[in-house]
């Protein structure tokens, strides 16, 4: 999949995607200079967003991880070279090839609801964070407004969602799951206030049928208009973002 999947950048829904992400970096994490930075998994670098691409640009150092060899090598490709290029590598966020407290801040956005011991994967990101350091963490909204998971699991059920297995969380739940790991939340928010099937269609649109794309964009202009302006819809959208921080020793 991450070697065939057609590029979603430059979609509308994708530069959502991406103004929403750059947002949360903004407010959440420290200042980007210097900063030494880890991805839990090089999809949005390969395939959507890339972030942790625009990340390096403003002086982080910038680590990634996927499991899948094809996507690590398409994800170095948005990265520039000498100082501000990706060190990336292929790895399971289970099991993370890093010391204890090798980064000041990490991101994980979309990865951790895809497969089982989600637990064993917190408690990765949990040992490789610096004390002190912070993490955002993002998965599907178990209560997103436009009922994104029921679409998700109906997709699954007849083989036809492209992103695989993928579970969803309450606030509740994830809160949960990130304390009994040893991290503190200090700030619960989320991204995309967007019924999940237009992103979908915009994506397909995109990739597929170009000409379309100008219809499902005059689609997600609204959604985007509303979320600059209206900010407490973003509490509400469908990928759950949780801002944790590592206590002290």
């Amino acid at each position: 999949m991450g070697k065939d999947f057609p590029d979603l950048g430059g979609a509308a829904s994708t530069e959502y995607y991406a103004d929403s992400e750059r947002r949360l970096f903004a407010e959440h994490f420290p200042p980007l200079q210097g900063l030494k930075i880890l991805k839990t998994d090089l999809w949005d670098e390969a395939k959507n967003t890339r972030i942790l691409a625009w990340a390096s640009r403003q002086g982080a150092h910038a680590y990634g991880i996927d499991i899948s060899k094809p996507t690590v090598m398409q994800a170095g490709a948005a990265f520039e070279r000498g100082p501000g290029a990706l060190h990336g590598a292929v790895a399971d966020v289970r099991d993370l090839p890093f010391r204890d407290g090798s980064f000041d801040a990490i991101y994980s956005m979309g990865t951790i609801e895809h497969f089982d011991e989600t637990e064993r994967a917190v408690a990765e990101m949990a040992r490789v964070l610096k004390p002190g350091g912070r993490a955002i963490i993002g998965v599907p909204n178990r209560y997103d407004p436009f009922l994104r998971p029921l679409l998700a699991m109906v997709l699954q059920a007849i083989g036809r969602y492209g992103y695989g297995y993928e579970k969803s969380y309450s606030r509740r739940g994830l809160r949960a799951m990130l304390e009994d790991a040893g991290l503190e939340v200090v700030e619960e928010t989320a991204i995309l206030f967007i019924p999940g099937w237009l992103r979908m269609l915009d994506l397909a649109c995109h990739s597929w049928c170009r000409p379309l794309a100008a219809v499902t964009g005059a689609l997600v202009r609204p959604f985007t208009l509303l979320d600059r302006h209206v900010p407490a819809v973003r509490r509400h959208g469908y990928l759950l973002a949780t801002v944790v921080t590592k206590p002290a020793a």
